[in-house]
């Protein structure tokens, strides 16, 4: 089967590029062919072993060689660590040479690879591009929701605009079904946009084994060495993701001034880039607390190293409609404090872990406190062997191939019906 993805991010920075790039792994390995169209603003971004990328190239600070790139950076729904330029903020112009890039992309990737279904990421702009192209061509389409998705809808119908929810409403009308990565999410789409009754089907986000495992070679001192740490912590709290708003960091913050005063052996790292960096900073200069990291954008492998060392990882986000980094630090073995809040309640079980409330830093500093102190323990080798288990991207891989052979199937049968009618 040969699948070609579409993601409105780079592959690298969020939880979506994440996604289409572990799909793309996971069914190259099982014998399967995979493109993937996606934005870029670096002229050396990563590669994957027989995955075929078509980039379509954004200005950030880099002016690429070679290539036709755009003036403007890639757009978000929130932020990315390489682009804070908002879809909202976009021109008429901008939007014009957007839609027409990514449809020269897209159409040409069809024309080129000739896949058997279009897999489309977001429920936005791209995925009414590829719904468009894909009808043009005569070729299935499945979707998948991620959530911030349904936060632009959301924006731009208290904006009074619709631009990029008539695109999405396009890609749902095309789709023959659009996954969903949470219960919780799953019922948001279908009250955000009602056209998706009946076509909504919840999989389970799955996590890249090959990269994150527990590894009992990983030491903690070499870890933090390697990150320009010279103190040898004896305890470590960790969080990965975006600095933007709705992850919640400076409430890990607040709560890292509680649990510093207990314990100044104490590390948090915080990997991960975005627009409230420098606010973020600024908070952890007023608190005055001095066992507070920011490491910036990390590669998967450092990630693992990183997830291997901490006690416990942190994902404290006023809204997650899954929680992928969660996933990845329970392969790691690290149980994970998070949020009672969207998609995190469907797996963030006792025996892994433990939920607090949204924005309340002082039961996410008690709940860090007692895991520190061995008040509440955890089977590290039992939490891994579950998300092995239950979330190993390769286990899901089959759900995903099936609803491709669906889509194809439907569209085999659409076909048919049509020429009935017409004889």
């Amino acid at each position: 089967m040969k699948v070609l993805f579409v993601n409105h991010f780079p592959l690298t920075g969020s939880g979506s590029g994440v996604y289409t790039a572990n799909l793309a792994k996971g069914l190259v390995r099982k014998g399967n062919e995979a493109m993937i169209v996606f934005p870029e603003n670096r002229a050396e971004y990563e590669q994957y072993d027989k995955i075929s990328l078509n980039p379509v190239f954004f200005k950030n600070q880099e002016i690429i060689e070679g290539v036709e790139q755009s003036e403007m950076n890639f757009p978000c729904f929130t932020t990315h660590p390489r682009s804070t330029f908002n879809f909202r903020d976009m021109t008429e112009e901008q939007r014009k040479e957007y839609e027409e890039k990514f449809y020269k992309a897209i159409s040409g990737a069809i024309s080129e690879f000739k896949p058997d279904v279009v897999h489309a990421q977001h429920i936005w702009t791209l995925a009414g591009i590829a719904a468009k192209c894909c009808k043009e061509n005569n070729i299935p389409m499945v979707a998948t929701c991620h959530g911030t998705d349904i936060m632009g809808v959301l924006d731009e119908r208290k904006r009074g605009e619709n631009w990029g929810t008539n695109w999405a409403k396009a890609a749902v009308e095309y789709a023959s079904s659009i996954v969903t990565i949470s219960k919780d999410s799953n019922q948001l789409l279908e009250e955000v946009l009602p056209a998706t009754k009946g076509k909504t089907k919840w999989i389970r986000n799955g996590v890249d084994m090959t990269v994150f495992s527990k590894d009992d070679n990983i030491k903690r001192k070499e870890v933090l060495e390697s990150l320009g740490i010279d103190k040898d912590y004896n305890k470590v709290v960790s969080f990965v993701g975006k600095l933007t708003d709705f992850k919640g960091v400076d409430v890990l913050i607040e709560a890292a001034s509680m649990y510093e005063k207990n314990n100044d052996d104490v590390l948090t790292l915080i990997a991960g880039d975005g627009e409230l960096r420098g606010k973020l900073e600024e908070q952890v200069k007023e608190l005055g607390l001095k066992n507070v990291k920011f490491l910036g954008n990390k590669p998967q492998e450092k990630l693992k190293e990183i997830y291997n060392i901490a006690d416990c990882s942190c994902v404290p986000s006023r809204r997650e409609p899954f929680g992928l980094v969660a996933i990845e630090a329970m392969a790691c073995g690290a149980p994970v404090v998070a949020t009672n809040e969207g998609g995190l309640p469907d797996f963030v079980t006792e025996d892994v872990g433990r939920l607090v409330d949204v924005e309340d830093a002082k039961a996410l500093s008690e709940t860090i406190t007692k895991i520190l102190k061995g008040e509440i323990t955890f089977d590290r080798v039992a939490i891994s062997d579950k998300m092995r288990r239950l979330y190993s991207q390769d286990a899901l891989m089959e759900e995903f191939i099936k609803s491709y052979n669906q889509a194809i199937e439907q569209l085999k049968t659409h076909e048919n019906s049509n020429n009935d009618l017409d004889r």
